[in-house]
């Protein structure tokens, strides 16, 4: 399993442009003490720790003295004027968005980087201070930083000493030549650059993690519903471990569009994989039928009961689902703890790949699924607490057939549809692009809600809110909200 990502920053010269605030500060003090600075020399030369600095201007058995007095100076004139840096916002947003956390770790002392912090609105979660090269390297090994973003040859140094990445950025005292001499891994002109390559870093390592795990396992069937997640966990192992190794089983059942199967077949047989299909009795089970909120559950333990003893007769050392990393965020999942249970593995998961992370390698990989629309299974469609029934899933794959038909007749194809069962009123979800051209076309709606009662259902709306993936689940929450 993937460690969680936390990402160092340095403050001054990397996140912050502290040199106006200092300058004044050491003004102030020069004034108050009687002590002569070159107060453009030092923010020339921001980074080192301040009694290193303090140590060029006043004798050497009063640096502590003055450091005290300095600091006491510090808040009223060098908060306010700082700046914040171009990118720096959007570097901390980039960590969040990949699922991580952001530590601060300055040679400033604590409680005044905590206040430029705050001042500045960085919502970074943990400062640092009081800390220098290979000092850093401490603290970003205390936190589990696996990246530290710097603007100094001796931030590459604390960065070496954590076995972090190390980020250098060309905003401080030190150049690019010097940054790339002392081991910078990489060397950008501002954090404005550093989302792209935050990505690109987090795919690239996390797909070297994928192909670790497949490798070590040796030999797994995947259960490969033909969407983006099982086909590019699929095409991994085939790189891995060879397609002599792998084999891909697709359930049929009536919870599953059949328009499904072909294109999974072709699919298995592109890649040279051998293909199964598995038929599976998910109606079979009560808790199934029942349509609780844990109906999921019951399907992937059906699934999975299904597959493992193909696996065995196979001789596959595992079976694999395409669960990523945002599945397993997602908080209410049941099926995954089905295939917890079942000791099923997660090679997505376990590298910490996400949906985009997913699309983007198939994209990468060329592999034709990378745009697929997500196709969970038609009981997805069936509000809980309503039994699940053949006709039930019958009548929803014909309303959506059916709606498709409509809007591409009306010149609106849809990417993303589902037609939700409400108690016998058919809720239809579409895309945010369909959903608008819908809405300024009356013909076109007029004929999507005749399409969904013709399939079978006493009435029909267009939801508003338009599609979103576990949108049944908002029901569990507010039962009343579609009645």
């Amino acid at each position: 399993m993937q460690k969680p990502l936390v990402v160092g920053f340095d403050m001054d010269m990397t996140l912050l442009d502290t040199r106006p605030g200092i300058k004044l500060a050491w003004e102030a003090f020069a004034a108050a003490s009687n002590v002569t600075v070159d107060a453009d020399l030092v923010v020339s030369r921001l980074g080192p720790p301040l009694t290193t600095e303090m140590a060029n201007w006043v004798p050497a058995d009063r640096v502590d003295e003055f450091v005290a007095m300095y600091r006491s100076m510090y808040a009223h004139h060098a908060i306010g004027p700082a700046i914040v840096l171009p990118g720096a916002r959007e570097a901390i947003e980039a960590v969040r968005r990949a699922g991580g956390r952001t530590v601060v770790v300055t040679a400033k002392n604590r409680a005044h980087a905590q206040t430029h912090v705050e001042h500045a609105g960085l919502p970074v979660d943990v400062v640092v201070g009081d800390v220098w090269g290979a000092g850093k390297g401490a603290a970003l090994l205390e936190h589990d930083a696996s990246i530290y973003v710097g603007d100094h040859v001796l931030d590459v140094s604390g960065a070496r000493v954590a076995g972090a990445v190390s980020v250098a950025v060309v905003t401080g005292p030190s150049s690019a030549q010097e940054l790339s001499d002392a081991g910078a891994d990489v060397v950008l002109a501002d954090l404005t650059l550093f989302p792209a390559w935050l990505e690109s870093h987090l795919l690239r390592t996390r797909l070297v993690a994928l192909d670790s795990r497949l490798t070590e396992l040796g030999s797994l069937l995947v259960a490969f519903s033909g969407g983006a997640d099982s086909a590019l966990l699929l095409a991994a192992a085939v790189r891995a471990v060879g397609a002599d190794q792998v084999v891909a089983a697709t359930a049929v059942s009536a919870s599953l569009p059949a328009a499904e199967g072909d294109a999974a077949r072709a699919f298995a047989a592109d890649l040279g994989v051998k293909y199964v299909e598995a038929a599976t009795n998910e109606m079979d089970r009560d808790g199934y039928r029942a349509n609780d909120g844990d109906r999921c559950y019951f399907c992937k333990a059906e699934l999975l009961d299904v597959l493992t003893p193909i696996a065995r007769r196979l001789g596959l050392a595992a079976v694999a689902t395409g669960t990523n990393a945002d599945d397993a965020a997602a908080g209410f999942r049941p099926g995954i703890r089905a295939a917890d249970e079942r000791a099923a593995v997660t090679p997505l998961l376990d590298a910490g790949l996400t949906k985009a992370q997913v699309r983007a390698a198939s994209r990468d990989w060329g592999l034709s699924t990378w745009d697929k629309p997500a196709a969970a299974c038609l009981s997805s469609r069936i509000a809980y607490g309503v039994e699940v029934t053949p006709q039930r899933l019958e009548r929803v794959e014909r309303a959506e057939i059916a709606v498709r038909v409509a809007l591409r007749e009306h010149g609106h194809p849809v990417k993303q549809l589902r037609v939700r069962d409400i108690d016998d009123t058919g809720r239809v979800e579409l895309d945010d692009v369909c959903l608008a051209a819908v809405a300024d076309d009356e013909a076109a709606r007029t004929a999507v809600l005749a399409a969904v009662v013709d399939a079978g259902f006493d009435d029909a709306f267009v939801d508003p809110a338009g599609f979103r993936s576990g949108s049944m689940n908002e029901m569990l929450r507010d039962p009343g909200r579609y009645r």
